[in-house]
């Protein structure tokens, strides 16, 4: 496998924290052991490929420590201030809530935050030369939320699909990742229009190791969204 290329800065940690979905409150819980011997990495790669079910009444997140994967080849400075990066690109609706928190300050939400994402399109195309579609940029409000509309990504070479984001809470620092999504879901998409234009892979995430090393703690669980999916993360940085 052949992977994306590495910024060339000095990686930091980063901590993140999962919120809203049944799948992520068990991959944190995980963090602080299991009775019955189950391994963190197996435990949340059990939770992430759960059925897309919302569970509001369940108990609240605790902090799950990744490593930050870095920002890739792809990445533009410049991203147009807005919260529907869609424009003219076709795919399952996905809608992405999103709240940044300083971790070392007891998860204080972070106001007056720049957050980029970007991604591949349907056809595992990035926006590049000018185009802008499925990138964007929002600032944080009083609560440290931002919420983005895109679509469900493709995949591409033999990297797991993924939505690339950057937190920059200052002109000279930055926290760079990607959030996954399951691949049960992936399958269920990928088996529409217009992502069967081209055959998909069987297994889009587990093909790719660095998912099998980081995904675990970085893989959303959307529910049910209309006719897409809306799933929430909170990035909780140093």
């Amino acid at each position: 496998m052949t992977p994306e290329p590495r910024p060339l800065d000095t990686r930091r940690r980063t901590l993140l924290l999962a919120a809203g979905t049944t799948a992520l409150t068990g991959l944190a819980s995980a963090c602080a052991g299991r009775p019955d011997g189950t391994t963190e990495a197996a435990a949340g790669r059990a939770a992430a490929a759960r059925a897309v079910t919302p569970n509001p009444s369940g108990p609240p997140p605790s902090c799950v420590l990744a490593a930050e994967t870095g920002e890739g080849p792809y990445y533009t400075p410049k991203s147009q201030i807005r919260s529907d990066v869609t424009e003219d690109r076709q795919g399952v609706p996905l809608r992405l809530d999103l709240q940044i928190v300083r971790a070392a300050k007891g998860c204080t939400p972070l106001a007056e935050v720049a957050v980029d994402i970007w991604h591949a399109d349907a056809s595992g195309l990035y926006s590049q030369r000018g185009a802008g579609y499925l990138r964007g940029t929002q600032t944080t409000d009083g609560d440290g939320r931002v919420s983005f509309r895109t679509i469900v990504p493709g995949w591409y070479a033999h990297i797991a699909p993924h939505v690339h984001f950057k937190v920059r809470p200052g002109r000279r620092t930055a926290v760079s990742s990607q959030l996954f999504l399951p691949e049960e879901l992936l399958n269920t998409v990928y088996a529409g229009d217009p992502y069967s234009r081209r055959k998909a892979p069987a297994h889009p995430n587990t093909r790719d190791d660095r998912f099998a090393s980081k995904g675990a703690g970085l893989t959303l669980n959307p529910v049910r969204d209309g006719a897409g999916y809306r799933a929430s993360f909170v990035i909780g940085i140093v």
